[in-house]
């Protein structure tokens, strides 16, 4: 839950009228209490006989088929969010008579599994690697026909050197637009030694860190001083190599701020200069870091954020007189994130002294959303059933025996508002986690206390239109983590 439920809750419980206690008076329904304080319904979001509905799906009728604690994917959303940014792009660069064209890139370490991946390649999209095992990923796709030599293959990351070598074999396969994007000056020695046909490379800049992170500059990539001389002495007139991409990222992703506005000038400006010595440099990618809704109250302007960086990119190239570059974005948590939800039942309450009443859930939100535990993640939570029923302020915890196990509405606000646990179970769903949260937790392996990952549904979009489940995966059960622990 936000601050701004919170807070408004609070002004109603604290209002009671005839100096009577705010409990006593505090009578309002859950959904009264959310109409109050957000915009809703909302995109996505609606409430039908006081059941939750997420698009086209009613959620309690998934959970009364398919039981708690559950993982679902709602895939066609992938797709919505791919040609959203398209047409951002599109409208920006129509706006601005951009005549640079747009590439978008998944960023595959955001979510690995196979059904992503069908769902997402449907949009005519590139994609980004992290590490070796990423290859082999783009080799199992290959193997099926799902992508093809005209597809970019932008390779990123610290580079060992199992993960040069197969980015080696698919450029001397024909794979010509698998682009190694050079994180430090030493990786372009590899590929000197090993490549025998010309390959297109990138750079990747070290961009300066947040004003509050712990280092100044992100580990991450070659030094901006750096580059035009390195290009100068290792890369100009080079048989092998044409510098056609540079490579720009921060960890806060985009946000209408000094710090990101300041970063990208930076990076346009490298361009530039860059460009003045290197006719072959045309991409320039901007990495990704849109963000998605983690609140109901969440406001971002997209096409203004859009419509900027274009008029910045494009005033700088005009400004230096160069080219004005493709861009390449790599979106891996706007692609996937808003298409994963998680539900919950509370399957208890405990009331641990007079005020701190707990909801126990029947997983584990550490093990099952670990970015809850690992960075106080907040995602959108909602009942899934109950609306009608009166709020009341809980806790909320995971099964586990941590201590940690537990969520929030902010990281320094314990408690949340939910519906009385009344007639029946009270289900909750954990929304917008579909990136991240399986890579982290470890799909399929050990997990604390040895609570398992939870059943696994895909809800995908038929040719005819319609909307159908199925189980990607079952709970894991005993014999595989025991087996994994050698207890076979």
């Amino acid at each position: 839950m936000t601050t701004e439920l919170q807070n408004t809750t609070e002004s109603k419980v604290n209002s009671a009228p005839n100096g009577s206690t705010a409990q006593q008076e505090f009578t309002n329904r859950y959904i009264d209490l959310i109409e109050q304080t957000f915009y809703f319904p909302q995109d996505g979001f609606k409430v039908v006989d006081n059941k939750l509905w997420f698009y086209e799906i009613c959620l309690m009728d998934l959970v009364e088929k398919y039981g708690s604690p559950l993982r679902l994917t709602y895939l066609p959303k992938i797709s919505m969010q791919i040609q959203r940014a398209k047409e951002l792009f599109r409208n920006a660069m129509a706006k601005h008579q951009y005549v640079g064209s747009y590439h978008y890139a998944y960023c595959t370490k955001a979510n690995h599994f196979s059904f992503v991946f069908d769902e997402a390649l449907k949009n005519d999209i590139h994609l980004e690697t992290s590490s070796s095992f990423d290859i082999d990923l783009i080799g199992r796709l290959i193997a099926r026909g799902k992508v093809s030599q005209n597809k970019y293959v932008i390779s990123n990351g610290f580079k060992t050197e199992d993960y040069q070598q197969k980015i080696v074999q698919y450029i001397q396969k024909g794979y010509s637009r698998f682009i190694p994007v050079l994180d430090n000056k030493a990786e372009l020695d590899y590929y000197e030694q090993h490549l025998d046909q010309p390959c297109s490379i990138g750079i990747r800049l070290a961009a300066e860190e947040e004003p509050n992170f712990e280092f100044y500059t992100s580990r991450l990539g070659i030094r901006y001083k750096d580059v035009i001389e390195f290009y100068r002495t290792r890369l100009r007139n080079h048989p092998k190599f044409r510098l056609e991409m540079l490579h720009f990222f921060i960890n806060t992703g985009i946000r209408d701020n000094t710090y990101y506005w300041t970063e990208l000038n930076k990076a346009i400006k490298m361009y530039c200069d860059l460009r003045k010595v290197n006719p072959d440099l045309k991409f320039l990618n901007i990495g990704g870091g849109l963000p998605i809704k983690y609140s109901l109250g969440f406001d971002f302007d997209y096409q203004y954020m859009i419509d900027e960086i274009i008029r910045h990119i494009k005033k700088a190239c005009k400004n230096a007189r160069v080219p004005e570059p493709d861009i390449f974005t790599e979106f891996g948590n706007f692609t996937v994130g808003e298409s994963g939800i998680v539900i919950f039942k509370v399957m208890g309450e405990k009331l641990q002294n007079d005020q701190e009443l707990w909801y126990m859930l029947n997983g584990s939100l550490m093990t099952t959303l670990p970015d809850i535990w690992g960075i106080n993640q907040r995602f959108i939570m909602l009942p899934i059933n109950n609306w009608d029923k009166e709020c009341q302020r809980v806790n909320i915890g995971g099964i586990s025996c941590d201590i940690s196990d537990y969520y929030t509405a902010e990281m320094h606000i314990n408690q949340v508002f939910l519906p009385k646990n009344e007639n029946g179970p009270l289900y909750l769903g954990f929304f917008n986690t579909g990136a991240y949260q399986d890579e982290l937790s470890g799909y399929g392996g050990i997990k604390h206390c040895l609570i398992p990952s939870p059943r696994h549904v895909l809800v995908s979009r038929r040719e005819d239109g319609q909307l159908e489940s199925r189980v990607f995966a079952e709970e894991q059960k005993p014999d595989t983590m025991l087996s994994i622990l050698g207890f076979d």
